[in-house]
């Protein structure tokens, strides 16, 4: 199977089991980096590595039509956040790879929600791309446990490599997984989480500060503090009985802010101002 690719490091392990399965890349589409979570450095250096043409702007219907001429079966996507024009003229195949276990979790991050919301399960979806992101008849997917000490940066790494195992999985077993996907019932879009929602309130309890904490990770949630604005890369919380009043600043040690809240503290440990 002759294929391209569009994702960034994040997708780097999937990109060498499709490699490994036997599958041969004609081309790399990434994007510009914005932020850790878009770098693309390792990925790129692979596809040098390997004289893969590379391609750093988005895709559109030339490049599916060139793609064509180049003799590309299938189109893989994994973490790409341009929408994909009508493949079906020039390729055979398109599928992507979205971090959820579909129909849930439709839309572009969802992997803040799996944490907010106590999933005791995620997956990766392996689905067939239609114009409608994240709607396409579903191939397979890699299911894993979550549990409550799971973080941002966990799930990403359990994430990158469920998805390693799924490619390589769908890899040997292409044409039949195609031929059966499965339609898609009706599902649940999660839009991308706003400044409100990364903000942290100190009237809650230390249960929610940890969990938003652990959902956000390097994402950074929002403090307000003495009429500043911090961005935290990192805290904890703990309960404690006391009597200041919930956003009260008690203690200061080097960058360690110490808040109080409904029921105990939290130490805001690695922030910057905004």
């Amino acid at each position: 199977m002759h294929f391209a690719f569009a994702g960034c490091d994040r997708n780097l392990k999937l990109f060498e089991m499709l490699i490994q399965a036997g599958w041969h890349p004609v081309k790399l589409f990434s994007a510009p980096e914005i932020n850790h979570l878009s770098t693309n450095r390792a990925l790129l250096a692979l596809a040098q590595l390997k004289k893969i043409p590379i391609q750093l702007s988005r895709i559109d219907q030339n490049d599916l039509d060139a793609l064509k001429i180049l003799g590309c079966d299938l189109l893989v996507v994994g973490s790409y956040n341009w929408r994909i024009p009508d493949w079906r003229p020039s390729l055979p195949f398109a599928i992507n790879f979205h971090p959820a276990p579909l129909p849930i979790g439709r839309g572009p991050y969802p992997q803040v929600k799996a944490i907010l919301d106590s999933f005791p399960r995620w997956a990766v979806t392996c689905h067939k791309i239609e114009r409608e992101f994240d709607t396409g008849a579903i191939l397979e997917s890699e299911s894993f446990s979550l549990d409550e000490y799971d973080t941002h940066e966990s799930l990403s790494i359990k994430l990158q490599m469920a998805e390693g195992r799924l490619g390589l999985r769908v890899a040997h077993n292409f044409v039949n997984l195609w031929q059966g996907a499965k339609a898609q019932a009706e599902g649940e879009y999660w839009p991308l989480f706003k400044d409100e929602d990364k903000t942290l309130n100190f009237d809650q309890s230390v249960h929610a500060i940890k969990k938003q904490l652990r959902a956000f990770g390097l994402l950074e949630c929002i403090a307000f503090v003495n009429q500043k604005r911090l961005f935290v890369k990192a805290g904890y919380a703990w309960q404690e009985p006391h009597a200041y009043p919930a956003g009260q600043v008690v203690q200061t040690s080097g960058l360690t802010v110490v808040i109080a809240c409904k029921d105990g503290y939290a130490a805001l440990t690695d922030w910057y101002l905004g």
